[in-house]
């Protein structure tokens, strides 16, 4: 079961979902739209390597935005901070961004029941495009779990990204090894 408008801003009232900074012009029929925040970063390595640790190198958007390229991965950060326990948050493109060949993530559209942070995006795009900050860029949807999550996200021993940022946060894939 996908969330109403009605049922989303509920939940915000009684502190089940948390979204920071919260605009209420920001919610649709049944999601949440977020903005891309002011960071972004891209690896320093052509090639990368699952097993080690792939440095970025992190960069402000400038107002006059910047310009995207086929030929690269970036990775973005939603201006809003979320956290939800009840529901499982999936993070989609906006439509007008799909239309604009932007796409916001490779395989990480949901979260699990405890993240705690704001959205790392991982954004490929068709043609070269220029992009702003504060632009809106996706769409959170919450879908209702069944049951209570035993472990979640945030009380996970070996969850990867739970440090709070403002910043995109690069693949720890290599924790896995």
């Amino acid at each position: 079961m996908i969330l109403s408008d009605k049922k989303i801003l509920e939940e915000i009232e009684s502190g089940k979902i948390k979204i920071e900074p919260f605009d209420r012009e920001a919610l649709g029929t049944n999601s949440y739209d977020v903005k891309l925040g002011k960071w972004l970063a891209v690896y320093t390595s052509e090639i990368l390597d699952a097993r080690v640790h792939n440095k970025i190198e992190r960069f402000e958007i400038p107002k006059d935005g910047y310009i995207l390229l086929p030929s690269k991965l970036y990775l973005g950060v939603t201006e809003e901070y979320t956290e939800t326990f009840d529901y499982v948050p999936f993070l989609e493109g906006k439509s007008s961004v799909g239309r604009l060949g932007i796409d916001i993530h490779a395989t990480a559209g949901k979260g699990d029941a405890g993240f705690c942070n704001t959205w790392t995006l991982e954004i490929s795009v068709k043609q070269p495009v220029r992009i702003y900050a504060r632009m809106p860029i996706g769409q959170l949807i919450y879908f209702k779990m069944d049951g209570e999550a035993i472990n979640p996200y945030n009380k996970k021993k070996n969850a990867k990204y739970n440090e709070r940022t403002i910043y995109p946060v690069e693949s720890m894939m290599f924790k896995n090894f």
